[in-house]
């Protein structure tokens, strides 16, 4: 009998929501038992059988504590991240705060369980955008801090290779979840989206699961430091 214990851990940063909330319960239906991290969550985290608990991935003590209590982690998910509306971006402490989160939120959960990585030579999945190689005339914080988390994917790939660990990112288009909801109500916006997609529709978060989960999978043994577009084609059209 296997017992939740027993199990691979996958811990998903900002698996409360979204797109980590998603790709939780895709690794959670493949069998591994999976360690949500964050500060928010959606009615779906709810009997989904991932174990929630809240927490800034920015405190770095937290990060670290959390890591102490789990010698081995077969996956690692860096999903958490921000956006800021309404040009707070171009504040200095919106900045900041963005590149906060989305960048050094990353490389502190990379860090701190580098170790317990390396004991399952487990592997990385960040969570890039199309902004990172789009400019963003709204949000130059948030198009800043994925253009590095692309940069820091690679890098992690070859620094973390000697251990077996595997890093890759993915790169979101335009999918349907909380992020993406004020610029589809803008009539204006969603058609010029629409309108560019060869795919004729948004994604939805299981299509970043699922392209997550592969990443992860001994499928993907031989595929480190890649970032992949999962858009629809948005990037190419």
């Amino acid at each position: 009998m296997t017992t939740s214990s027993s199990l691979p851990l996958a811990v998903v940063t900002g698996g409360g929501t979204g797109l980590g909330l998603a790709t939780g319960i895709e690794l959670r239906a493949r069998g591994y038992r999976v360690l949500a991290l964050g500060l928010d969550t959606e009615p779906e985290l709810e009997g989904s059988g991932i174990d929630f608990r809240r927490l800034d991935i920015t405190d770095a003590a937290a990060v670290q504590a959390v890591a102490a209590q789990e010698p081995q982690v077969a996956v690692l998910v860096n999903a958490a991240g921000v956006i800021l509306r309404e040009g707070r971006e171009f504040t200095i402490d919106g900045f900041r705060q963005v590149v906060d989160i989305n960048l050094n939120g990353t490389q502190l959960a990379c860090l701190a369980f580098h170790e317990a990585l390396a004991r399952q030579r487990g592997a990385v999945v960040n969570f890039a955008s199309m902004w990172s190689y789009f400019g963003s005339a709204f949000n130059p914080g948030y198009t800043a801090s994925k253009g590095a988390v692309v940069a820091l994917t690679r890098s992690l790939a070859v620094a973390f290779a000697p251990q077996h660990i595997r890093v890759n990112a993915i790169a979101p288009g335009w999918i349907r979840t909380r992020m993406a909801a004020p610029v589809m109500a803008d009539p204006q916006r969603s058609a010029a989206v629409l309108q560019r997609l060869p795919a004729g529709e948004m994604g939805e978060p299981s299509d970043i699961a699922k392209a997550a989960a592969f990443l992860v999978s001994t499928d993907a043994r031989y595929i480190t430091g890649v970032t992949l577009p999962v858009d629809g084609g948005y990037s190419i059209a």
